[in-house]
Formats: C-alpha cells, structure tokens, sequence
C-alpha cells in the first residue's frame, strides 16, 4: 500500500460533500434564484428544461426522466457491487492504494473484463440517478463535479498501478478501455472467486438508493426519495459499524 493524495484519502467526503452542494444549491439562493427540486407532478424545474426541448407532454417526459434514473441507480449498484466482490470490500473502502489480491497484482475477472474502473462507473451512474431529486444547476454541477473527481482518482491511481505492476499492468491497461465498457470481454477470465456477501453488505446503500427509485420514484414526490436516501444512507453506515470488521475476513 502507498500513502495516496489527501484528495484520494478523502475521496468519499468528497463525493458526499459534492452530492450535498447539488441538492442544495447555495448559488441559486446567492443569485436570487430559488429552484427547487422535482415536485410532486414533475414539473417544476425539469419542466421548464421540458419545454425548452420541445417536449408537449410533461407526463411523459418526467417518466422518461425517472426510469433512466431507475437505470442509472440499478446499473450503477450492480457495477459497484460486481466489482467490488472482485477486488475486495476491504480494498474498496480502504483510503490508501493496493494492487488486488491477485496474479499480478491485476483482477482479471468479472467486471474487469470489459472495463478498468466500474466501480468509479457506477458510482458515475449513481450521481446521474441522485440529479433528479436535484435543482437543475445542482444537478450540472453534480455531473461535472463527480465526472471531474473520477479521472483525478484514475490519474493518481494508474501511474502507482503502472509502476508497481510493470508490464503486466500495461498490458491490460491497452487491452481493456478505461470507462466506457466494451461490449465483449476483452480479456480471459482469470479463475477468481467472487465475494458476494461481502460486497453486497459493502454497497448496501448503493441498493437501497436503487429500490427507493423503483418503489417510490412513481410518485414523483422529490421530499419523499430524498428521505430514502438519506434512510438507505443511515442503514448502510448502521450495517458497516455492525459487521465490523467483516469485509477485512
């Protein structure tokens, strides 16, 4: 392990601390603006942006809206969780910098397979699901804000993996794309074993984020998933502090 960045270390303060500016947008309140979030119908501030876009029926568009958010939240915990049963709960979580568990210190399984980072995908994926509960210029700043983060964590990440593994890493680093996922496997698959349980407990919030947005989403009432998420949130920090130590075994 090698002492990383501040940035690096604090990476999930970050992301929080990002997410939190989004919802509430202190700009629009400096500026004079006071958008709020989606509202019960849908057509608050995403209905403007509905209309700027030509689109006649607001219904449909908050619909369109709210299932790829239902999406983005299902893809973005199935990539986190995927990947993280791979490479180690442990090592997800941990604010210093490994090389896997691994021959060659590089996970070739899994989600690995067709990109190198999905877990920082998912997480992409997760933000771009949390932009609908978001003011609109909360929302923008969200996905520039978690876009940026994720290739300063890429940028320090790959130069330590390219020195510590050598070759091997830059062999894999060629072959397989950086974010955007290939549609095939663009390397065998190693024989790892997955660790679901582990992972999952790991990205617990990552799921119950996704469920509230397939449960409640259809009442396109903002207040309300925006408690789940913070529920989702509590349960996942009560869950951790319960396991303890558990996704270290």
């Amino acid at each position: 392990m090698k002492a990383a960045p501040l940035d690096y270390r604090l990476r999930y303060f970050l992301h929080v601390l990002i997410v939190v500016l989004g919802f509430t947008a202190p700009w629009n309140y400096w500026l004079g603006r006071y958008g709020q979030p989606l509202d019960a119908r849908g057509t608050d501030v995403w209905g403007d942006l509905t209309m700027q876009l030509g689109v006649q029926n607001v219904a449909l568009m908050s619909n369109g809206l709210l299932a790829l958010a239902i999406v983005c939240a299902f893809g973005g915990a199935l990539l986190r969780t995927w990947g993280s049963a791979y490479l180690g709960a442990a090592v997800v979580k941990d604010s210093g910098m490994h090389v896997a568990d691994a021959p060659a210190g590089i996970v070739e399984a899994g989600p690995f397979r067709y990109v190198r980072n999905p877990l920082y995908l998912g997480t992409f994926l997760h933000a771009l699901a949390l932009c609908l509960l978001m003011p609109r210029s909360g929302a923008i700043f969200t996905i520039v804000a978690i876009g940026l983060m994720q290739l300063r964590l890429i940028f320090v990440e790959e130069p330590f993996l390219e020195t510590t593994l050598g070759a091997p890493y830059l062999a894999y680093k060629r072959l397989v794309p950086r974010m955007i996922p290939s549609v095939r496997p663009r390397i065998v698959a190693a024989g790892m074993k997955p660790r679901w349980t582990q992972a999952f407990v790991g990205e617990i919030y990552m799921w119950g984020v996704a469920l509230c947005f397939a449960i409640f989403g259809w009442r396109y009432n903002a207040s309300l998933l925006t408690r789940c998420v913070l529920i989702a949130l509590g349960v996942s920090l009560v869950t951790r502090a319960l396991a303890g130590d558990f996704a270290r075994k």
